[in-house]
């Protein structure tokens, strides 16, 4: 049995997408998320990932558009289905404002990196759903008070979302 990961970028963020091999049988599946020598490569010099985060949500929750300055963020959905948003927030960068959008989910497994300054959203589309961040960045950790915060329906990204009736934290709202 042998596990690799492909590695593609985006088309419109040039995002970089990370795309296991699956083994497959009567028990079910077995994939890798992660090999360090070859994710490493896509972060700057002397950083890596410090540290897994999971949320598990239900039908119809919608989180973000959250991010921060300094943050590099793996994101994948371990179990269920779910709608992904990356917004790119660099205010420098030619796709300002500009999002990009993916399914992901425990059937067919792929994982998103984010570089900082990108605004994460999703929304579930399972019954349940498990999200799993893998984070890099130096110093320490950017929590939720420190991070930037954009409307999920911010008329000047016009996102399309699957519900415009969501379920949503005050932080969201």
């Amino acid at each position: 049995m042998s596990f690799g990961i492909e590695i593609s970028k985006s088309d419109k963020l040039g995002l970089t997408i990370i795309e296991p091999s699956i083994s497959s049988d009567e028990r079910g599946t077995i994939w890798s998320s992660f090999f360090s020598d070859q994710i490493d490569s896509y972060l700057p010099d002397n950083l890596h990932f410090k540290h897994d985060k999971f949320s598990e949500s239900s039908k119809n929750v919608l989180r973000g558009i959250h991010g921060d300055s300094k943050s590099w963020k793996l994101v994948t959905s371990v179990f269920g289905e779910i709608y992904q948003v990356v917004v790119d927030l660099r205010k420098e960068s030619k796709t300002f404002n500009q999002y990009e959008s993916f399914v992901l989910n425990s059937y067919s497994p792929k994982s998103v990196l984010l570089p900082p300054g990108m605004g994460n959203a999703y929304y579930v589309l399972s019954k349940k759903a498990v999200y799993h961040y893998k984070l890099a960045y130096d110093g320490d950790y950017i929590d939720a008070d420190e991070q930037f915060s954009v409307a999920w329906d911010d008329k000047s990204i016009n996102i399309e979302w699957p519900s415009n009736k969501p379920i949503l934290s005050n932080r969201d709202r």
